[in-house]
């Protein structure tokens, strides 16, 4: 039987990849090895004289420099060559003449894969502002900021996946339509298929849901968490990764009307075993950036200390962003009772002299300016705040036995207050009904949640990790509509 003519020998493949099979600028970073004929292709981040051009491929934060050999590449074919075209180059890498760089591509073949028009093109070779950027969500993740803010992001997304998969936890898609608001915030976006203005009214002349698509009011989710307790109950320990909605007309630097949630949930935990859980996936995650995204971390620590240069001293970071990164995963986070937290913010100066903007008072939940504080002024590093108020918090949580406060925790961060918030799950069926009735929601509505405490329940606990907030975070940016692809946000639904 004749050989297939599909299969090559070992030389043909070798052959091929010397006539410009593309080799990602990564590699050759990693890997650099000189007199090897290459090609490239990417976006054109830099040019000098239209004959020195920084390559960006996306595969790295470094660009590779290409020197384009001006007796080989014609001159009209040069000078195409502009500002984010971009451009396949094929030539043999060569050691760098230039500082900060092993090899450089000395090319001898040049195509241009799709030109700039710089007259009508709205990104420039300079510093543009974050508000501009937002408006071209399209391009900027050409720049070095966003190209290395959607880097780690892609990162942080891995690496949670591998720490619960790592660890025996399964991953459940749990609805992003539902029928139940589990915050209890009221704030959710409505999912239906009537006609706006034609919807069928009821008999007591409210909308008549029951002829709606799915037979019922559904909204999107605000979190996974009522279904996760499913999985918990079943599978022992599970984890959701997924997107969650919240229609708050809010135009902050950190809030999205859209954004992700990591919500693990486990069986047999308790608040203690829950904080723990909370503290070792938080301090993986930022452990994880530190070794596979240095080069990233360092541009953006970089930028941090530019535009903080002229700030006054007291506006400043205490700490640069690596350094603040390595002394979170260094340090055993502080831990608190919501009351001790009530006690050290009225005892504080800034609560003494009036410069709260917010009333601290037990009861009342506390407000970004106060977390900030009992991060970054009194205990110089993450805190986590347990056992608060049962009038502040949701119905799920597990009542403490003094009956005013529930097994609740929230863990702060410097710079943004609150990243994650837990709880131990109320187990008890009859304390469970006793809390439903006081937030008046109604048994029927959540009659399976119900089950599972009546039938086989056992105590669990979980927590809600705000993926964005995390990346905020990590890569020290100002505003969460800087690390989400695509910000939904009031008055902006582009792209």
């Amino acid at each position: 039987m004749e050989t297939s003519s599909v299969l090559k020998t070992t030389e043909d493949i070798q052959k091929n990849n010397n006539m410009g099979r593309r080799t990602e600028i990564a590699t050759i970073i990693k890997d650099p090895k000189i007199g090897d004929r290459v090609t490239v292709k990417g976006w054109v981040r830099a040019f000098r004289n239209n004959r020195f051009v920084a390559l960006n491929d996306g595969s790295a934060f470094k660009t590779l420099q290409v020197v384009i050999d001006e007796e080989v590449i014609p001159e009209d074919i040069a000078k195409r060559i502009g500002f984010h075209a971009c451009i396949a180059a094929t030539g043999q890498l060569v050691e760098s003449q230039g500082a900060g760089q092993a090899v450089e591509l000395l090319a001898d073949k040049v195509e241009i894969l799709g030109e700039t028009d710089l007259s009508q093109y709205p990104m420039q070779a300079k510093k543009q502002t974050m508000e501009f950027l937002r408006e071209k969500a399209h391009f900027r993740m050409r720049t070095n900021t966003f190209s290395a803010v959607f880097r780690i992001r892609h990162g942080v997304a891995f690496a949670i996946n591998k720490y619960f998969n790592d660890r025996g936890y399964y991953y459940l898609h749990t609805p992003i339509i539902t029928g139940s608001d589990a915050e209890g915030a009221g704030e959710m976006f409505r999912v239906t298929t009537f006609d706006p203005g034609k919807a069928p009214i009821a008999e007591d002349g409210t909308t008549d849901w029951k002829q709606d698509f799915f037979g019922k009011a559904t909204n999107l989710t605000v979190s996974g968490q009522l279904q996760g307790e499913i999985g918990a109950l079943a599978l022992g320990k599970i984890y959701t990764f997924g997107p969650t909605f919240r229609a708050e007309n809010s135009n902050t630097s950190r809030h999205l009307a859209e954004f992700w949630m990591i919500e693990p949930e486990v069986a047999f935990y308790d608040i203690y075993d829950d904080m723990d859980l909370a503290e070792d996936f938080v301090k993986y995650l930022i452990n994880y950036c530190l070794e596979h995204y240095p080069d990233d971390l360092e541009f953006l620590d970089q930028r941090i200390q530019e535009l903080e240069k002229n700030m006054k001293k007291e506006l400043r970071r205490p700490m640069g962003l690596i350094e603040t990164l390595r002394f979170v995963v260094e340090n055993d986070f502080e831990r608190i009772t919501y009351t001790d937290a009530i006690n050290l913010l009225r005892s504080s100066k800034p609560y003494k002299k009036g410069k709260f903007e917010y009333e601290v008072e037990w009861g009342i939940d506390l407000q970004s300016e106060h977390e900030r504080w009992l991060v970054e002024k009194k205990f110089k590093k993450p805190v986590i705040v347990r056992d608060y108020p049962k009038d502040i918090k949701a119905f799920y949580m597990r009542m403490n036995d003094d009956n005013k406060t529930v097994a609740a925790m929230d863990v702060l961060f410097p710079g943004i207050g609150e990243v994650i918030g837990g709880s131990q799950r109320e187990e008890r069926i009859d304390l469970l009904k006793s809390r439903m009735a006081e937030m008046h929601i109604e048994e029927e509505e959540l009659s399976w949640y119900l089950d599972l405490r009546k039938f086989g329940g056992a105590p669990h606990a979980g927590f809600g990790l705000g993926f964005e907030r995390m990346i905020l975070f990590i890569t020290g940016m100002g505003n969460i509509r800087d690390v989400i692809p695509f910000p939904r946000t009031p008055g902006n639904a582009e792209f």
